[in-house]
């Protein structure tokens, strides 16, 4: 990919410039190829928070606006980058390569596959000045599986959009389907990690995947960004591992990792009522389905069997999620609510397991959203409807 030195200069001086102003300015600037100039720069504001690593590296391309929309984060990428290693690493639906230029750095050898020729054409200019030798290869990513020799691990994202641009969930509107792939992926490599929705439910996955070694949910500021499957050839069963990974704004990870066997088996003792403190779990744990295992690994109780939040009368500052000290607990009449609210028109509501959305209950109760005070909306294990009124710890 070559860009002229007038092309460079622009886009070095407008690098915090708003890219749509921009574009309609492209008369003033006849020497630049503003198209290319509007991409490079949207491209280096957003990997400024999402690949600070790549940001700051002189004579990186980007991409266009929807392949940096879903690319994976440096964060992702990194804890992907964990979970495997070995000599030979093939990334089969290369992308923008924020993925392969991580997980390539435990292998000896890494190939990476496109079909897209410009993003090919950006890989071959972007890994040597990561310091990563990659072969680039531009070729349909399942026949390359095809053809290709086996390998330690193999890595794809399949896309997840239909004919129309929307998205899609199920693996097998995925392109390619993993399904249908799983045998030839798992005759071509030991290990084959997969990228999938992260809405995608769990137990659709295990019926539809026969070779299922791990599930890896990875959070980043409590927003539930990936579903990740570790294939191995052995059968997939109720003790499948699953890891829940929550990557919070200091950079730091709360890490739980439990099975459905385990989750299944758990006893769960409900509270009487709500007690000093309030927790609700993060979005990877509610996302795996971890709710009655909590109780067993932290000393708490669940409001309710279907609330998945959860009380205590001490304070846990390892739980797994937001913590909250309760300040009061009222029902839904008139008296109780102007008693609770006095003094707030403003707080931020959650609603859990309660028979009304958040904008609804916002509006009955007259509040605008946000300040300091923190009010769920739940029912208790006696099937009380309640507001609980919190300050975050």
């Amino acid at each position: 990919m070559q860009i002229s030195e007038a092309t460079l200069q622009f886009i070095a001086e407008h690098a915090r410039a708003d890219v749509r102003t921009l574009a309609l300015q492209s008369q003033k600037y006849p020497e630049v190829d503003m198209p290319t100039a509007i991409t490079q720069i949207a491209g280096r504001q957003v990997a400024e928070a999402k690949i600070p690593s790549w940001h700051s590296i002189e004579g990186i391309y980007y991409p266009k606006h929807l392949s940096m929309e879903q690319c994976s984060s440096e964060a992702t990428a990194h804890y992907k980058a964990g979970l495997v290693e070995g000599d030979t690493f093939v990334d089969l639906t290369g992308g923008f390569g924020i993925d392969c230029s991580f997980i390539a750095r435990r292998f000896k050898q890494a190939d990476y596959v496109e079909r897209q020729t410009e993003l090919c054409e950006l890989a071959e200019q972007n890994f040597p000045l990561l310091g990563l030798s990659i072969q680039v290869h531009n070729k349909d990513g399942v026949d390359y599986l095809k053809e290709m020799k086996p390998v330690d691990c193999i890595y794809l994202d399949p896309a997840r959009r239909d004919g129309q641009g929307g998205k899609t969930v199920a693996i097998s509107d995925c392109e390619p389907d993993v399904s249908i792939l799983e045998d030839l992926l798992l005759e071509k490599a030991k290990t084959v990690l997969v990228k999938l929705s992260p809405m995608l439910d769990l137990s659709l996955a295990l019926k539809t995947l026969k070779h299922i070694h791990q599930i890896h949910i990875v959070s980043v500021h409590n927003e539930c960004k990936e579903l990740l499957l570790v294939l191995r050839n052995e059968a997939a069963s109720s003790s499948v591992s699953i890891h829940c990974e929550h990557i919070l704004p200091t950079g730091e990870s709360q890490s739980f990792s439990f099975t459905q066997e385990q989750e299944k088996e758990a006893d769960c003792p409900l509270a009487h009522e709500v007690e000093n403190y309030l927790y609700e779990p993060n979005s990877s744990l509610l996302k795996a389905g971890a709710y009655r295992i909590l109780t067993q690994m932290y000393p708490v109780k669940k409001l309710h069997i279907s609330s998945h939040l959860y009380t205590s009368p001490e304070y846990i500052p390892h739980f797994p999620g937001r913590k909250f000290k309760v300040e009061a607990i009222g029902g839904f009449g008139k008296k109780e609510q102007k008693a609770l609210l006095k003094d707030i028109d403003k707080a931020n509501l959650t609603i859990r397991n309660f028979p009304s959305s958040v904008a609804e209950l916002r509006k009955r109760l007259k509040l605008k959203e946000g300040g300091e005070v923190y009010l769920f909306a739940t029912t208790l294990a006696d099937e009380r409807k309640v507001l609980i009124k919190c300050m975050k710890t």
